[in-house]
């Protein structure tokens, strides 16, 4: 049976990921990273969100509104395993998908009429999300599950910072009241390179959060070197 459904967000998150890069490959991984989903007719009246204020954590299903395709892709190289061998779509979270959805557990802060603050996501800023639910411990922690891909996150690696980029931090994070250098700290500790990419000396890398512009690079192997963050030209 062929059935074609359609379907509408129910809001947008208003994220402090700026750009795909250094975003984290799972939600949780960066507490310091918040945002708010802005909900929308008829969803912002208050009695949508009823009773979120009993609730810790929720799932959001969204889209990868960036990542969206005309033609399914049925394998796909996920970064996890280097970026270089291929998997079948639904053996990963990769943000190529069928219908283009995804699902992320984040941690509800606050709950107001019209919106949800957020914190620990990993989506980008715009993201159309189509449903919330209720994160119910007892029946999502499965304590045997198991993933032999992915048995334990990733591997941190140490994040260093210049004495100039560390004040530059800090000057934003007061203006933007937002805990800037952890999210920062966070997100580059994860190595958001890809995994067949060696890292170069004098290679810089750059991503944006919030409204400023951060640059690194990998000053030896294995360590990163916050140079700058800037306020973004853009």
């Amino acid at each position: 049976m062929n059935q074609t459904y359609s379907v509408s967000p129910i809001g947008f998150v208003r994220s402090c990921f700026k750009e795909k890069f250094a975003i984290p490959r799972q939600p949780s991984l960066a507490p310091a990273a918040r945002g708010v989903l802005e909900l929308v007719a008829p969803f912002d009246q208050g009695e949508a969100v009823q009773g979120l204020e009993h609730v810790s954590h929720v799932w959001l299903l969204f889209l990868f509104h960036e990542a969206l395709e005309a033609t399914p892709r049925l394998k796909v190289r996920p970064p996890r395993l280097g970026g270089n061998q291929a998997m079948g779509v639904f053996a990963t979270r990769a943000t190529h998908r069928p219908n283009g959805i995804g699902q992320s557990v984040v941690k509800l802060e606050r709950v107001e009429p019209d919106r949800l603050w957020l914190s620990g996501i990993d989506l980008l800023d715009g993201t159309p999300v189509l449903d919330v639910k209720p994160y119910v411990p007892y029946a999502d922690i499965i304590p045997e599950a198991r993933n032999d891909m992915a048995a334990a996150a990733p591997e941190l690696i140490p994040v260093a910072w210049g004495d100039a980029a560390l004040q530059q931090a800090r000057d934003h994070a007061l203006r933007l009241n937002e805990p800037l250098v952890e999210l920062i700290e966070q997100c580059l500790a994860q190595d958001p390179r890809p995994a067949y990419q060696q890292p170069a000396p004098d290679r810089r890398y750059g991503a944006r959060f919030w409204d400023v512009d951060v640059r690194w690079h990998y000053p030896q192997a294995g360590q990163i070197r916050v140079l700058e963050v800037v306020l973004s030209e853009s």
